[in-house]
């Protein structure tokens, strides 16, 4: 079971991945309605980092590819996104 520590620590770590991509990170903007200059602020807001699991989970070769750069299986995201708040219908009922 994915801790709700783990699970944001590795959407941060997808967050990065995303930075760093300069094909996916203006699209994740797009798609978020955010500006690059709001990343952080945003990053407070709950919500926000299932956000960012959601969009690595939507497209199948970006999920692979962050699966393969941080050395996790991709099943590994999706247990994450559940261990999130907003992350899951069930969450608040879980904790």
């Amino acid at each position: 079971m994915t801790t709700r520590q783990d699970a944001e620590a590795l959407a941060i770590s997808a967050l990065a991945y995303l930075a760093g991509d300069p094909a996916l990170l203006p699209r994740f903007l797009a798609l978020t309605g955010i500006e690059a200059h709001q990343i952080r602020q945003a990053a407070r807001e709950p919500g926000f980092l299932a956000g960012v699991l959601r969009f690595i989970l939507a497209h199948e070769p970006t999920l692979a590819a962050f699966a393969e750069q941080a050395g996790i299986a991709p099943a590994a995201v999706g247990a994450a996104l559940k261990a999130l708040p907003t992350g899951d219908d069930d969450y608040l009922a879980s904790t």
